[in-house]
C-alpha cells in the first residue's frame, strides 16, 4: 500500500474539466491527485511560412507557475529563455498531439496548445498531454460549420507516468514517489493502443526487459481509464 492508500496499479483521482476558460477556443483543467494543469487551445487562421501549403500545424508551450511547487520558481521570461526541461517537455507535448492529427484535414491553420502547471505533484507532462488533446478537440469542434473538410483528430492521445519504487512497478507516480524512484518512465499512447513515445530512465539503477514490460502493462491499463475521461470531456 502506498502513502496515499493506492495499490501499485491505481491511478490517483482524476478529473478533466472542459471549457474551463471562456476566452480560449478550447480549454481543459486536468486534475491528477495534487497535480493541476490548465490546457488551452488557440486557433490561428494561418501557418508558419515554412509549412507546406495545404497542411495545418499544431505546436505546444509548457510552463510552471512560480508557486506551482511551493517554493517560488523564477518565470522563464525573467531568465530570458525557457530552461532545458521546459523545452524538452513542450516538444514532447507537441510531438505527441501531432501524431494523432491529420494536418491536411486541419487545413491551413495553426493551433497553439498552452499547458500551464498550476500545481505540481508529479506527472505534469503526462497531464499536459491528456489535457492538450481535450483542449484541441474542443477547439476543433468549435470551428464554424464547413470550416473543415473532415475531422482532423484521428484518435485520442493519452499519457501516464509509471516507475519502479522500492523495487515495485507502480502507476501514476506522485512527487514523493517520483523523487525516490529507481526507474522513472512516461508512456504516451494513441487511442488504438499503439505507442507514440516511451521515456524510461534508470535513476542510478538499471531495469530489465521484463520490468519494462510490466511498466508498459500498468501504463496501458491506466491509459484506458484516462482515455475514457478524455473522450467524455471532449464530446
Amino acid at each position: 500500500m502506498r502513502e496515499d492508500g493506492r495499490t501499485a496499479s491505481d491511478l490517483r483521482p482524476v478529473e478533466i474539466l472542459p471549457d474551463f476558460l471562456e476566452a480560449a477556443d478550447g480549454s481543459a483543467l486536468v486534475v491528477m491527485g495534487g497535480t493541476r494543469v490548465l490546457c488551452t487551445a488557440s486557433v490561428e487562421e494561418e501557418v508558419p511560412r515554412w509549412r507546406e501549403r495545404g497542411l495545418g500545424w499544431v505546436t505546444a508551450e509548457y510552463g510552471m507557475l512560480p508557486a506551482s511547487t511551493g517554493r517560488r520558481r523564477q518565470r522563464d521570461v525573467a531568465r530570458g529563455r525557457p530552461d532545458g526541461r521546459t523545452t524538452e517537455i513542450q516538444r514532447l507535448i507537441g510531438r505527441s498531439v501531432r501524431a494523432v492529427v491529420d494536418m491536411a484535414a486541419l487545413g491551413e491553420r495553426t493551433v497553439w496548445l498552452d499547458c500551464d502547471v498550476l500545481q505540481a505533484d508529479g506527472g505534469t507532462r503526462c497531464a499536459s498531454i491528456c489535457g492538450a488533446w481535450v483542449a484541441l478537440a474542443r477547439a476543433v469542434r468549435g470551428l464554424p460549420e464547413g470550416a473543415l473538410a473532415a475531422d482532423p483528430l484521428r484518435e485520442p492521445v493519452s499519457a501516464v507516468s509509471v516507475g519502479i519504487v522500492g523495487g515495485e512497478p507502480m502507476l501514476d507516480l506522485a512527487y514523493v514517489e517520483d523523487s525516490t524512484a529507481e526507474v522513472d518512465c512516461n508512456v504516451v499512447m494513441a487511442g488504438s493502443g499503439t505507442l507514440i513515445e516511451v521515456q524510461a530512465t534508470g535513476e542510478g539503477s538499471t531495469y530489465s526487459r521484463g520490468e519494462l514490460t510490466l511498466m508498459l502493462d500498468l501504463a496501458a491499463a491506466g491509459i484506458d481509464t484516462l482515455r475514457g475521461l478524455q473522450i467524455e470531456a471532449a464530446a
